[in-house]
């Protein structure tokens, strides 16, 4: 990999399966992306999270979101607000991740609703857009051997479940990285 990796700004949708996040932010802190997001990209996920599971505590996901800002200090964009108004999306409730990403001099926006953010309004702001399996299979592709050991960095971050690599791979398939999985798995 080129000594600076990219800027990526990760929407909320991809912070709120747990291994997903953990597999986004080890990429983070092994340096193989820049990794951006806001305090409202923050709360989104948790939102969301705690809707699709009860039985998590906010304060749970709080001490989380505290961790990836204690881990990753420069990953958090602010002063991005005023941008906001500028930027047309299908949905405005989406703006403030493309403002972010601008404030950050990000280069791509990594989410599962890339229809939510056309090109034609990501391009003068130098953005492209990424599912998670699509930004992690490129990564994949620029640097095998770095990309599956941080993939093993972020495997063994789940000490208490202490899950085999077969069944971290086959849980990272069944959320949507198909392609990266299978790419993993042509490395021994």
């Amino acid at each position: 990999m080129g000594s600076s990796p990219p800027i990526a700004v990760y929407d909320a949708c991809v912070l709120y399966p747990f291994q997903l996040r953990n597999l986004l932010v080890q990429f983070a802190v092994d340096r193989l992306v820049d990794a951006r997001w806001t305090d409202e990209i923050h709360d989104e996920w948790i939102r969301n999270l705690l809707v699709k599971a009860p039985t998590l505590t906010r304060a749970r996901l709080e001490a989380t979101r505290n961790l990836m800002d204690q881990v990753l200090p420069q990953a958090r964009v602010a002063g991005y607000e005023a941008r906001i108004a500028t930027i047309t999306l299908p949905d405005p409730g989406d703006r403030h991740v493309v403002a972010a990403a601008a404030e950050a001099g990000a280069a791509l926006i990594v989410t599962w609703n890339v229809r939510d953010f056309p090109a034609a309004e990501l391009r003068p702001h130098g953005l492209r857009k990424a599912t998670p399996d699509a930004f992690l299979t490129d990564l994949y592709e620029g640097s095998p051997t770095v990309v599956a050991a941080a993939v093993e960095n972020a495997r063994r971050n789940l000490n208490l479940s202490q899950v085999s690599r077969l069944a971290y791979l086959e849980v990272l398939q069944r959320q949507g990285l198909k392609r990266f999985v299978a790419a993993l798995s042509q490395t021994p």
